[in-house]
């Protein structure tokens, strides 16, 4: 296995370890409210320490790389992940689970940014999109896998972190691979001028879009199964395959889009995959015919065509030299949302009920494709003033 190919390989993992924290709660937060005899709303908010760890890490990344390199980075955080599962799998207490995944989610934090640092630094402009998105499909597939492997785990009764165990063992290939290859070095100069120029207005709303992204997708992803099993009275095991088909309807677009945008390139796709997001999710909260809700929820993850790293792709294009600090930042701003979604979403299900949090999703999504229009027609005029 060449150098290059290990390093590509830990950075998608890395991926593959985020998605396999996030992807099974939905699926996993009735078994582990009947073993702390809680009620389903108290113990998606415990998951505020996973997302809130994820949002202190994220936000630390964006200095974390003036201290250590990306790979110094994604050995500590990858060994403290798998430590912190195989404790969490043994020693389930109350204050262990909360320990555990705040120490994951600073962890991930700074493991995603390196990752994807990494992957902007290892690829020129041509190919960084399609790596990108490709690194997105590790995502995907993981939440595929990790997702159907929570269903088939809790129809089988066995414990609700045997899912998370799995992901600790990821968490060891990663360190593992990490630990073989030697990570590329930034252009020291370019970068430094770089940091030291102002972000244009599209990067801050990328940001900003970033962050109403996975708080409308997890607004959904995490609620829907409470939804369709409370409202809707569907078995828990098909429930949670809605979840999972929206994981494969991803893994689908991204494939694809990895090679689209070799094509067409990320500003084309960019206003695509929002508005698909957008549309999608809100005919999923629309239908209730419990037959056809795995197949709109596939064709909803296919509509999002990659978003999150067409984003991303999207924003880099907009400076001269993306650096780690840049990268960093935008990653913040997705993993806030992702950070404030248990908070916010229990307190709408208790104030509402959780078919509001569904909409409330579909709000995000709209707000964004408004945001990324405006990003667009600012990033397009600023291209028409140089030329």
């Amino acid at each position: 296995m060449s150098n290059t190919i290990r390093v590509t390989l830990a950075c998608f993992l890395a991926y593959f370890v985020m998605s396999g924290m996030l992807s099974p709660i939905g699926i996993i937060l009735q078994p582990l409210s009947e073993t702390l005899q809680l009620p389903v709303e108290n113990v998606a908010a415990e998951f505020s320490w996973l997302t809130l760890g994820i949002l202190v890490g994220s936000a630390f990344a964006i200095v974390a790389f003036d201290v250590m390199r990306e790979r110094s980075w994604l050995i500590v955080v990858y060994g403290v992940i798998a430590v912190a599962l195989i404790t969490l799998y043994f020693q389930g207490g109350f204050w262990v689970l909360r320990l555990a995944l705040g120490a994951v989610g600073v962890s991930c934090g700074i493991g995603l940014a390196a990752a994807a640092s990494t992957i902007t630094q290892l690829f020129d402009e041509e190919r960084r999109a399609s790596m990108l998105v490709i690194t997105d499909g590790s995502f995907s597939a993981a939440g595929i896998i990790i997702s159907s492997l929570a269903v088939a785990l809790v129809s089988a009764g066995y414990h609700w972190a045997a899912t998370y165990l799995v992901v600790g063992v990821i968490s060891i290939a990663v360190v593992a691979l990490v630990l073989t290859a030697s990570f590329p070095t930034s252009h020291a100069e370019a970068v430094a001028a770089s940091e030291r120029s102002p972000w244009p207005l599209p990067v801050w709303l990328c940001i900003a879009s970033l962050f109403l992204y996975t708080l409308g997708q997890y607004s959904l992803l995490w609620w829907m199964p409470t939804y369709l099993e409370n409202d809707l009275q569907v078995p828990r095991d098909e429930a949670g395959l809605v979840v999972a088909r929206f994981w494969t309807g991803m893994f689908i677009a991204q494939l694809i889009v990895a090679w689209w945008v070799l094509r067409v390139g990320a500003r084309r796709l960019v206003l695509l995959s929002v508005a698909g997001g957008a549309l999608g999710s809100a005919v999923l909260w629309s239908v209730t015919d419990t037959a056809l809700l795995p197949w709109l929820s596939l064709l909803w993850g296919i509509a999002h065509l990659g978003l999150l790293k067409i984003v991303i792709a999207f924003a880099t294009q907009a400076v001269s030299v993306p650096s780690s600090r840049l990268v960093a930042a935008l990653l913040f701003g997705a993993t806030s949302g992702t950070a404030v979604s248990p908070a916010v979403t229990s307190a709408i299900a208790d104030a509402s009920s959780v078919f509001t949090v569904l909409q409330f999703g579909t709000a995000c999504y709209s707000l964004l494709a408004v945001l990324i229009l405006f990003a667009w027609i600012k990033s397009r005029s600023t291209v028409q003033a140089a030329v």
